[in-house]
């Protein structure tokens, strides 16, 4: 068991100004001890001949070089496209002029909305 004694137990509840009854701290007082054991015995595992680790497993990068390759040219980009306009994908329009959204948000005459 380890050397956490009911004195400190008391003494850190006062430093973090939690009020304890008698029986958190005993209860305290045996789970810090397992914890504490806990962490020694963790400790014990990891030597001088064990390295640090951030992970469990390596670790590489997957960066590949940068190439350039084949670039489409605007009209090869768009000669499959269903319709196109100024050499840009031509798509349905979403919002009429007409539509409340649209015309809420507009400016009316003398700058009010």
């Amino acid at each position: 068991m380890s050397e956490i004694s009911r004195a400190d137990v008391e003494h850190l509840a006062t430093l973090a100004h939690i009020a304890m009854t008698d029986a958190e701290l005993e209860k305290m007082t045996s789970e810090l001890a397992v914890i504490v054991d806990s962490v020694k015995r963790v400790q014990e595992a990891a030597g001088a001949d064990v390295p640090a680790t951030s992970h469990p497993l390596p670790l590489t990068n997957v960066f590949r070089d940068d190439v350039v390759g084949h670039a489409f040219t605007a009209e090869e980009a768009l000669a499959n496209a269903p319709e196109a306009e100024d050499s840009r994908f031509k798509v349905p329009a979403i919002l009429n002029e007409d539509d409340d959204a649209v015309t809420a948000n507009t400016p009316q005459e003398g700058g009010a909305r």
